[in-house]
């Protein structure tokens, strides 16, 4: 229930056969919906005949049957559902991009936020590129498409441009014959790689999606890496593997990937519940119940109460056919959905000090209202606890937290939240262990705690730097 938003699920397939791709996609973004409520979209490849529909809003909105009819069969298909951290226009930033250049057709999809955008677009720009999308996921595909007119090879095209991008991209391409993933040196946000027993090969932005079509996962899409499949096979490219340390973004576990995922050889839900292990031996508290906010707090909650001993109890029903409100694109939006998305149980509060685990408290204002919700129900005391540290300092990366004047631990002490969230106690979980959070202990990004940068953030930070008027 934090108030942050997180960026896009990606999606493709490849098949040497005509398969019902479409709905292997449709299928896969439902799983990934979570990563983004936008807009979705899917393209279509039949042999190198690409159809393509994306528009604003659910999967389930976009794809009518009569599109899926449309979309039809094919031997590959890229997907993608979208929360933009830059560009706010859903139905003109929809992806995936598609290009038809003088030597062939591309299509792209992204997850994540290029630092260096700003630049890239104007050097574009001042030499005729022509921008249709306010989105930094149309700069990458200019930059490889510029590239493939160098090159031999649509994958050399992309190891190209990569040296170029800065900052956050998981990407997957599609060209008439062949299927691309990319992720960036520093490994920001995931992307794997999956097999079906029909020999398609898959990649995603979480094994959530290959569960969803049946796919085995094969392995994880190392940082810097391209991995490449056409009619030849499964084969990759390290020419940028091992360029930075690895800094998955830390939300990864705490908040964006679903708790059934794995990431990176750790499981989302064991990260959480060690979250949660944590907060209760670094903040103990005398309670009655430990309830978590749904979802994304729920095992850090469960880890709390194994350790602590304080019984677990379900402390709100949520409503399933509203939104996160993470994602919501305004403040305002997310405030008045808090009351009609979650609702407490009475019979777990009432008469009881809770608990409260949530993943984290980015502004503060959706953190009171729950807060509230709890007091309403009767609830005698209040103890919040957040399996992410303070929310100090802006993120570049693919998590919309632009200026630390939105911050409530920036403008605040521990002990003014909260008074200002209204409860008895508050503790958040140290960056120290935030860091453990991973099973296999991997490098991670906790920049928007402590300030420490995996590479320079942008020269212009707002997200809204492309939603230009007309010069006169």
């Amino acid at each position: 229930m934090s108030n942050l938003h997180e960026e896009c699920g990606i999606f493709g397939i490849y098949n040497r056969e005509i398969t019902d791709v479409a709905a292997d996609c449709y299928y896969a973004l439902f799983a990934l919906q979570h990563r983004g409520q936008e807009s979705a979209g899917i393209t279509v490849n039949e042999r190198g005949r690409l159809r393509t529909h994306k528009d604003a809003g659910l999967v389930n909105d976009v794809f009518t049957p009569d599109v899926m009819n449309y979309l039809g069969q094919g031997n590959m298909a890229v997907g993608h559902v979208r929360y933009g951290t830059a560009g706010i226009n859903p139905r003109q930033n929809a992806q995936p991009i598609v290009v038809n250049h003088v030597k062939g057709l591309m299509s792209l999809t992204h997850n994540g936020s290029l630092t260096n955008a700003a630049e890239l677009r104007e050097e574009l720009e001042l030499n005729g590129s022509i921008f249709h999308m306010t989105s930094d996921s149309e700069i990458i595909a200019h930059c490889i498409v510029r590239e493939r007119l160098q090159c031999g090879s649509i994958e050399e095209a992309v190891v190209r441009a990569m040296g170029r991008l800065e900052g956050a991209y998981s990407i997957v391409v599609m060209s008439s014959k062949k299927l691309i993933a990319a992720r960036d040196p520093h490994g920001f946000h995931p992307i794997c790689i999956g097999e079906r027993a029909d020999g398609s090969i898959v990649f995603a932005s979480e094994t959530c999606a290959l569960d969803a079509i049946g796919a085995t996962f094969l392995r994880d899409v190392l940082p810097g890496e391209v991995v490449i499949v056409d009619k030849k096979g499964l084969r990759a490219d390290a020419t940028h593997v091992g360029k930075c340390p690895k800094t998955l973004c830390v939300f990864e576990h705490i908040y964006f990937a679903r708790p059934d995922s794995v990431v990176d050889g750790s499981s989302v839900h064991n990260a959480r519940q060690r979250a949660g292990s944590f907060l209760a031996l670094e903040h103990p508290c005398n309670a009655d119940v430990v309830v978590g906010v749904p979802d994304s707090g729920l095992d850090a909650a469960i880890g709390y109460a194994k350790t602590s001993g304080i019984p677990y109890g379900i402390g709100f029903i949520k409503n399933k056919y509203i939104g996160r409100t993470f994602i919501q694109p305004t403040q305002s939006d997310r405030e008045n959905l808090v009351r009609i998305k979650l609702n407490p149980v009475s019979a777990t509060v009432k008469g009881k000090r809770v608990v409260l685990v949530d993943d984290s408290i980015v502004r503060g204002t959706t953190c009171a209202r729950i807060v509230q919700l709890l007091r309403d129900a009767g609830a005698t005391e209040v103890h919040m606890r957040s399996s992410a540290p303070p929310f100090l300092y802006p993120c570049y990366f693919g998590t919309d937290v632009d200026s630390q004047e939105n911050l409530i631990a920036y403008k605040h002490t521990i002990e003014e939240i909260r008074e200002i969230i209204g409860v008895d106690s508050l503790g958040y979980l140290s960056c120290e262990n935030a860091h453990k959070l991973a099973e296999n202990g991997g490098g991670v990004c906790t920049a928007c705690f402590d300030g420490n940068y995996p590479c320079d953030p942008p020269k212009v930070p707002d997200k809204t730097r492309f939603e230009r008027g007309v010069d006169e």
